[in-house]
C-alpha cells in the first residue's frame, strides 16, 4: 500500500481530534468514491461524444409516437 501524506491546518487538526472517527479510513473512501465518480464522467463524456458524431437513424418524435401507438394498441 503507498503513503500519501498531505498538510492542514493547526487547526483543523485539533478539531480533528475531539472526534473518534479513522481519517484515514474516511480519506482514503472519499479518494476511492471521487475516482469512481471522474471515470463516470469521462466514460459519459466519451459516450456522448460517440453519440455527436454518429448520424441519427430515427427521426425526431420517433420514440413519443410509438410509445403512444403501443398504449393505443392495448
Amino acid at each position: 500500500m503507498a503513503v500519501l501524506s498531505i498538510r492542514i491546518p493547526d487547526e483543523l487538526k485539533e478539531k480533528m481530534k475531539e472526534f473518534d472517527i479513522n481519517w484515514s479510513e474516511e480519506i482514503r473512501k472519499f479518494i476511492k468514491e471521487r475516482i469512481e465518480y471522474e471515470e463516470r464522467k469521462r466514460t459519459l463524456e466519451k459516450a456522448l461524444e460517440l453519440l455527436k458524431n454518429t448520424p441519427g437513424s430515427v427521426e425526431r418524435g420517433f420514440s413519443a409516437r410509438a410509445v403512444r401507438e403501443d398504449r393505443d394498441s392495448n
